[in-house]
């Protein structure tokens, strides 16, 4: 069964960065479009950033000049570069294709950007 495990996140000040990694067991990004999602307390996963299987790339406006997405084929991994982070970037961020697949989600790492 396919899940995604996500890594790299963690405690930043704001204004710093977190390069987020995300991996599976097969290159599954090769077939499907891929997402970075997120989940702050209280709200609902919203997609913040996608990339399509072709490279090209779309961010929510929120995230737009400060985060991109990419593909890492030398770890055969979709990451998230968090450039700029602030305190409203603070969620659980995920990553799953693009739309999601319910039975795909992994359990996501933790990004807390506080002083």
């Amino acid at each position: 069964q396919v899940q995604f495990v996500e890594s790299g996140g963690g405690l930043v000040q704001p204004g710093g960065s977190l390069r987020l990694s995300c991996t599976n067991s097969a290159p599954i990004y090769r077939l499907y479009d891929m997402g970075w999602y997120r989940q702050a307390p209280g709200q609902a996963r919203e997609l913040i950033a996608h990339i399509t299987t072709t490279g090209r790339t779309n961010f929510v406006d929120s995230v737009k000049g400060r985060f991109t997405i990419s593909i890492d084929n030398a770890l055969d991994a979709v990451a998230l570069q968090m450039n700029n982070l602030k305190p409203e970037d603070t969620a659980v961020y995920y990553c799953n294709t693009q739309p999601a697949r319910p039975g795909y989600w992994g359990q996501g790492t933790q990004v807390t950007v506080s002083s």
